[in-house]
């Protein structure tokens, strides 16, 4: 089993003694195989990891729908969808909101892919994401690139939710660049 820096472990005692959360999963890595997972997307399908395996995964955590960052996000993953399809990659995004706030978020915005509901946080959780303050709780905004085999490509901790698609296009094109 890894051992945890003495500065993470000092920072989760103080995170827990302020009442706060984050997910206790070990942080994921590039090359390690993408947690699977089954959720429900906005009209009520249940999506699992494993239906897209053979194609790259976008699987972008977000805090809320309908929220400026966030819709700003998801349009622009709307607005590139063509050159994601081109490249051979699935947009799947989650959030801690429910089935129908996913529906009314993605027709207002006429968003072409799912959104998948992680209500408990369960998927969160393990993909480091989760982050609570007292009764707030949300997927903090970070990004999974999966490749086809189903292994982490890349990471994003941080994201500039105006710039991220394009970034994210950028690495998928590198990606797939060095994978020939």
């Amino acid at each position: 089993m890894p051992r945890t820096h003495p500065l993470r472990r000092c920072a989760i005692a103080l995170c827990a003694a302020l009442g706060l959360s984050a997910a206790q999963a070990d942080e994921l890595r590039v090359g390690q195989p993408a947690p699977g997972f089954a959720l429900h997307d906005q009209n009520g399908k249940l999506r699992q990891l494993a239906d897209f395996q053979g194609q790259w995964v976008v699987l972008y955590f977000y805090p809320k729908d309908d929220t400026p960052g966030c819709t700003k996000e998801a349009c622009s993953f709307r607005d590139d969808m063509t050159r994601l399809k081109a490249l051979g990659a699935q947009v799947l995004g989650i959030s801690l909101d429910s089935a129908e706030s996913h529906a009314r978020f993605a027709e207002k915005h006429g968003l072409p892919f799912p959104l998948l509901s992680d209500a408990e946080a369960t998927v969160a959780k393990i993909y480091g994401t989760y982050w609570s303050l007292g009764p707030i709780r949300f997927a903090r905004r970070h990004t999974f690139i999966i490749d086809p085999q189903g292994q982490i490509a890349k990471i994003y901790r941080e994201v500039d939710a105006g710039t991220h698609s394009n970034d994210v296009i950028a690495a998928l094109k590198s990606l797939q660049q060095n994978a020939l």
